[in-house]
């Protein structure tokens, strides 16, 4: 996802052997966390490259290859960082933002064309993000992980949730209820009361990085 020659070369390789694509789901992403007085800028650079310019360049790349054969679908993956202001994680929900904006605006681009777009918003599910990531705080990947341990979902049931939304013709599929409640919420609420809110989930976080994990 960082090397648009690469990409290139898999859309030519497609093409020839199969003609073509339908979906072109990018996914490939890292994490970083930190307060923003912290966290380096070649730390953004990095996430920028990989989250967002990832996602440019697989859109960059297939576009071409979809209007020639007159359709086909984008499904690119964000998160619900993209949708709802965690604090300590400002590169990321940046990132994924930044997705989310993106899907939109191809959205509307692309669809005289025959090209769908989805963009998906999943919420803490067990994955390996958490090995790559970058944070300021050892506590902060400590607490990714019991996140992603504690997530209401397994992988398999988001994959089935996201493949019936993009089948339902769904732009925002949303595949965490809890998530999609936070988001409405969100929405519905005064910029000052959706604050206190997020304070008071601020303050859980950080009672959690500062607990001792169970040992075994």
């Amino acid at each position: 996802m960082r090397r648009e020659e690469d990409l290139q070369a898999v859309a030519a390789e497609l093409e020839r052997r199969w003609g073509g694509v339908d979906v072109v789901v990018n996914n490939a992403g890292v994490a970083g966390a930190g307060a923003i007085e912290d966290v380096t800028l070649d730390d953004w650079a990095w996430i920028i490259d990989i989250n967002l310019l990832g996602v440019v360049r697989g859109c960059r790349v297939f576009t071409p290859v979809f209007k020639r054969q007159r359709g086909g679908q984008f499904i690119n993956v964000a998160s619900m960082a993209g949708l709802l202001d965690v604090p300590l994680m400002s590169s990321y929900n940046a990132t994924k933002a930044a997705v989310v904006s993106l899907s939109e605006t191809l959205q509307n681009e692309l669809e005289p064309a025959g090209i769908r777009v989805s963009v998906v918003c999943p919420s803490f599910f067990r994955t390996n993000l958490n090995e790559t990531m970058r944070a300021t705080d050892p506590a902060l990947v400590a607490t990714v992980d019991r996140l992603l341990e504690r997530g209401a979902l397994p992988a398999d049931v988001v994959i089935d949730r996201i493949f019936r939304g993009v089948e339902a013709g769904e732009f925002y599929v949303l595949p965490h209820p809890v998530g999609a409640r936070a988001w409405r919420v969100k929405r519905l609420l005064s910029r000052g009361a959706y604050r206190a809110i997020v304070r008071n989930q601020y303050q859980r976080m950080r009672y959690s990085m500062t607990r001792p994990r169970p040992e075994g």
